[in-house]
């Protein structure tokens, strides 16, 4: 599968990335979300010259989804690269209280800042940011008194800008999801489409699943069989979808395998989870024994 395969952005993206820009002098520190299942593939890159100029919160959201071992690593690994980590279940509200504390972490030196000027305190400002439907709005919602932001389980939901008061002394400004206008490496387009931050009508499902076969082999070999109740799993990931068509009696007319929906098939189960918890990306091995020690 090539790269050139998989190009997604729409004009509104453009414009959030202008308004971002412009909307940091508002802001005291960034948000920004990613997907505990790809926390390096979920970051944009064209996020990162503005992220340097304000603390920086990295949120690993979808934690539920993804290898509670590879969370900790990603976790550590990004702590060794001065951020401050936080992994969380926005959807569900679970690691609410590790958020708080990273919330907190991140905006004491502007508390004190404001202090030692004899200031009253105030509300810290925030913006979210992130690529499509890797869970912004749902963190917002998790944190805020009542449903403020819009969410859906498909990118594009947010396209406006939206400040939401919460119940933990921040202020966060919603932003649309943002992508950047090329993907020139094959193996990023493929992770984003998998977990959903591409829409669906873009990409070549077929090719983009069975790819999604053979890493799913490759990670988590036992889970995959188990699934899907398949004795073995040799061959290419066509083999594995009409293997996995089959043991679900996919058939179409004549009796021929309907491995097309098999495709479908398998990725949606990957992005609810029912596949099973897994991350599909390493964190760097240069972390340190201390920093991963670290909760």
């Amino acid at each position: 599968m090539c790269a050139n395969q998989i190009q997604w952005y729409p004009g509104h993206m453009a414009k959030t990335k202008r308004n971002i820009e412009a909307d940091l002098a508002l802001v005291d520190m960034l948000i920004e979300v990613i997907d505990a299942r790809i926390p390096a593939a979920s970051r944009n890159p064209d996020l990162q010259p503005y992220t340097g100029k304000k603390c920086h919160l990295l949120l690993l959201n979808k934690a539920d989804l993804a290898s509670p071992r590879a969370t900790q690593r990603w976790l550590a690994y990004y702590r060794s690269q001065g951020y401050i980590p936080a992994a969380i279940n926005a959807a569900r509200k679970q690691g609410l209280k590790e958020l708080q504390t990273a919330i907190n972490q991140a905006s004491a030196p502007l508390l004190d800042k404001l202090q030692r000027r004899g200031r009253l305190p105030r509300a810290v400002r925030a913006m979210v940011v992130g690529i499509p439907n890797c869970g912004k709005s749902t963190v917002i919602n998790a944190l805020a008194p009542a449903a403020s932001a819009k969410t859906g389980n498909k990118p594009g939901v947010t396209r406006g800008r939206q400040w939401v008061k919460t119940n933990v002394g921040v202020e966060l400004l919603d932003t649309p999801g943002m992508l950047w206008p090329r993907f020139a490496n094959e193996d990023i387009a493929f992770k984003l489409a998998v977990c959903g931050s591409i829409s669906d009508g873009v990409f070549p499902i077929y090719s983009v699943a069975c790819d999604l076969a053979l890493l799913l082999r490759e990670l988590a070999p036992k889970a995959l069989a188990e699934r899907y109740r398949l004795p073995e799993l040799a061959g290419s990931g066509e083999e594995i979808l009409i293997q996995i068509a089959a043991a679900r009696g996919m058939l179409g007319a004549g009796g021929r395998v309907r491995d097309e929906d098999a495709a479908l098939l398998l990725i949606q189960e990957f992005r609810s989870g029912r596949i099973g918890r897994i991350t599909l990306e390493e964190a760097p091995a240069k972390v340190s024994a201390r920093a991963e020690e670290q909760p």
